[in-house]
């Protein structure tokens, strides 16, 4: 079942099995003048979610406590991250590297979820492992702070696709599942078991889609924060009619279809970043 939104619904549906529940929960909705949403969840889905899908519904433990997802996070970025299991070389390096940024996306107001197949025992003996024997980049005696899901049963990493048969029928892939405010994932990335992320690149994505919802804007390849960015095609003959006799300085035409226009990196962390209180 896929998930979807209807206009101006109070309640919060989630269907599993033969039984249903019923949340109410307010939000700020994507649509003009609605308050409110309903979404509709399948738990027991083992499909890839896709890009422009209501992330998954799950409750689960982490290293923090329980969480809701994604009911507990609305109104902030998430990224959601995968290992195959505890004590793994690979993983451990990311945990490190996540930890070292953990502030940078907290400033994109983003929240960082990690999920291993473990029990929480054995995560928390892992992070003890991490903090007291690992050197790495010059990360040593670092705590691991942010959410780790206790995955023991895989429920989680069936329902959001982390399980690639191919690979291994008990262990996940390294996913990635960058999700914006309004539980909407916007982002997916797969790497093997034996290639560790590059968690600059999910920064850079993150920067990019927070500057798409707030400017309208596209990015080009290879793009990063202060460089020219796409502006939006031509809608209609009106819009292409300008755009083929640009009079704007401040817009490079290449073609009708392909222009580019500056946006200075201060500008973009105005708009995005997240206001100290």
């Amino acid at each position: 079942m896929i998930p979807y939104f209807t206009k101006n619904k109070a309640n919060y549906q989630l269907r599993k099995g033969s039984y249903q529940k019923t949340l109410m929960h307010m939000v700020k909705s994507a649509y003009q003048g609605a308050t409110m949403y309903e979404e509709t969840y399948d738990e027991n889905c083992e499909h890839l979610p896709l890009i422009g899908d209501v992330a998954p519904y799950f409750s689960a433990n982490t290293t923090t406590g329980p969480i809701n997802f994604p009911i507990d996070f609305r109104g902030r970025w998430v990224v959601l991250f995968s290992h195959p299991m505890d004590f793994t070389p690979v993983c451990t390096t990311e945990f490190l590297a996540f930890q070292s940024m953990l502030h940078e996306f907290q400033e994109l107001d983003t929240e960082l979820i990690g999920l291993s197949v473990g029990a929480i025992s054995s995560h928390l003996a892992w992070f003890r492992s991490i903090y007291d024997e690992i050197d790495f980049n010059n990360w040593k005696n670092v705590d691991i702070t942010f959410p780790v899901i206790a995955d023991i049963d895989l429920h989680v990493s069936k329902l959001y696709g982390m399980i690639h048969p191919n690979t291994s029928d008990t262990k996940t892939v390294r996913a990635v599942f960058i999700i914006d405010p309004k539980s909407i994932i916007r982002t997916i990335l797969y790497y093997p078991q034996t290639t560790g992320r590059n968690m600059k690149e999910i920064k850079r994505i993150l920067i990019a889609l927070q500057t798409n919802d707030a400017f309208k804007v596209s990015t080009p390849a290879d793009w990063t924060p202060g460089q020219p960015v796409i502006a939006p095609s031509p809608q209609n003959i009106q819009d292409l009619q300008k755009r083929l006799n640009n009079h704007n300085k401040n817009i490079d035409v290449q073609s009708w279809y392909l222009a580019f226009r500056d946006l200075p990196e201060n500008k973009i962390y105005e708009k995005i970043k997240k206001k100290k209180s």
